[in-house]
């Protein structure tokens, strides 16, 4: 293979190369621990019950039983669970593929987070032009602790952040296409109307018909919202991003009313968001509807003349228990040892440790040996990525930067709808749905450094090496914590020198 040949290849050889990479970290020894860790205790049990009995029942009995693959505590109860059902039939899958234990509970997760790393990869060539970029966004994902720890274990926050990764890849394949399509025509109209390339086009522009990436994205939207309702959140602010893309590109393209024109576009994907995020949902749930001992499925039978009355029974009993999964939610303020402040998320103040048992079977080379998972972010990753955010936001008030806005929306989209409900009962590894983006703003800022726009795509020198001692900084900090986001036996010494703050502990 020549070099030409390897030049035209290059986008897919950075996504296998990425993928390979995040696949070695997230498959590896991913059957242990050999127990359930953290909440997989509700999201591991809840997939195995719906392979059993099509909805998810109550458990009665010791929860690590299951572990060791004792089922007889699953009853035919209906279980009161209080998240959508898309996270746990992926974790289902996987249990029916592969058996009940933790390689099956675990393995879609561990792929779609492989998964994550190359959609990142492939949208940072995109944002940023530059297939060396979109590799060192892909590997950095690949590498951050947050990212790999929750496609390792069976919670539903990974199956999140690769719906929400998904939709706003495909929203940036739609930004390019629909921008492309635009472009043409305004080159024949100009050519038409024998205008000059400084001259206003006549009119909003045309529609751009049917947006099938834009249609796609907003189905992955609806998947997101079906694993937790929080991914609402990013697609009200990755899609209205979408719509002032394409303000930009009118207006960039000399339509005189581009408002109009994109206002014209804009409707019919609001309208379509509206119909196909509800009808994606509820289609989520057709095992709780076709099933007769799913929780509360007979609620509207049993209690007649309440609720919503004018709709069938099925669907007024769905409504009553999504009341009751608000009410559990809203009202979740009980204490936690590892509840952490949403203000303090960004710097991973107070990570949340998933495991962490005495290992005395293993050879550590110690006294004492512990096996421990942290979903901590890797450090150097999420405190110069808080910097970066900081520069963009500046960048997005002062300048109007483009990128900057593209970079940072997922973010502040994932981070300030919970700042309200910092007196709830919540966690610091919710942000991992937000960490690939938080990724690409930290590598917008290192672009920034290594390319100064005054060198209009050039490399600075003093930037370039400055850049390149951060990321090999950043994957030696990587390699000191993998131990501790994949669960390897380490001596006790050895995990303390990992607690750098007092918070960690």
């Amino acid at each position: 293979m020549n070099l030409a040949t390897l030049w035209r290849w290059r986008a897919t050889l950075m996504a296998v190369g990425v993928g390979m990479l995040a696949a070695i970290i997230r498959l590896a020894s991913l059957a242990d621990p050999h127990a359930l860790v953290f909440d997989e205790v509700f999201y591991a049990r809840g997939a195995f019950s719906l392979t059993e009995l099509g909805y998810e029942g109550d458990w009665t009995g010791d929860d690590d039983a299951f572990a060791q693959g004792d089922t007889s505590g699953l009853t035919t109860e209906g279980d009161f669970v209080v998240h959508p059902m898309v996270g746990k039939l992926l974790i289902a899958l996987g249990i029916e593929l592969f058996g009940n234990e933790p390689f099956g509970w675990r393995v879609v997760g561990a792929v779609l987070g492989s998964l994550i790393a190359v959609m990142v990869a492939l949208t940072a060539r995109r944002l940023f032009r530059s297939t060396v970029w979109g590799a060192v966004a892909g590997v950095l994902v690949a590498v951050d602790g947050e990212l790999i720890v929750l496609s390792r274990t069976a919670l539903l926050d990974g199956f999140l952040t690769f719906f929400v990764v998904l939709g706003f890849w495909l929203l940036v394949i739609d930004r390019d296409t629909a921008r492309e399509r635009l472009a043409r025509i305004a080159a024949e109209e100009r050519e038409r109307e024998d205008l000059a390339e400084e001259e206003l086009l006549i009119g909003p522009g045309p529609r751009t018909g049917v947006r099938w990436w834009r249609l796609a994205a907003i189905v992955a939207f609806a998947l997101a919202a079906s694993v937790k309702w929080n991914g609402l959140y990013f697609a009200a602010v990755l899609l209205v991003l979408s719509v002032v893309w394409d303000a930009f590109a009118r207006r960039d393209l000399g339509w005189h009313r581009w408002i109009s024109g994109t206002f014209r576009d804009a409707v019919p994907a609001g309208l379509a968001t509206l119909v196909i995020t509800p009808i994606v949902y509820v289609a989520t749930w057709a095992n709780w509807f076709l099933t007769d001992g799913s929780y509360a499925r007979s609620w509207a039978e049993d209690n007649p003349g309440e609720g919503l009355t004018w709709l069938p029974d099925a669907l007024n009993s769905f409504v009553h228990y999504h009341q009751q999964m608000w009410t559990f939610h809203t009202g979740l303020t009980s204490e936690h040892n590892y509840m952490s402040n949403p203000w303090t998320w960004l710097v991973q103040w107070r990570p949340t440790a998933f495991y962490f048992e005495d290992a005395p079977g293993a050879d550590c080379g110690a006294e004492r040996c512990v096996s421990a998972i942290h979903a901590l972010g890797n450090p150097l990753i999420w405190w110069l990525g808080t910097a970066a955010l900081a520069w963009a936001v500046w960048r997005v008030l002062r300048h109007g930067d483009r990128l900057a806005l593209a970079v940072s929306a997922g973010v502040l989209a994932g981070w300030l709808p919970w700042l309200p409900y910092a007196y709830r009962t919540i966690f610091t590894f919710y942000t991992v749905v937000f960490a690939p983006f938080l990724i690409l703003t930290l590598v917008w800022a290192l672009r920034r450094i290594a390319q100064p726009p005054e060198l209009d795509g050039g490399w600075s020198r003093r930037g370039t090496i400055g850049v390149g001692l951060v990321l090999a900084a950043i994957l030696v900090i990587s390699g000191f914590f993998m131990p501790l986001w994949v669960g390897t036996p380490i001596p006790f010494r050895y995990w303390q020198a990992h607690m750098w703050l007092p918070s960690w502990v």
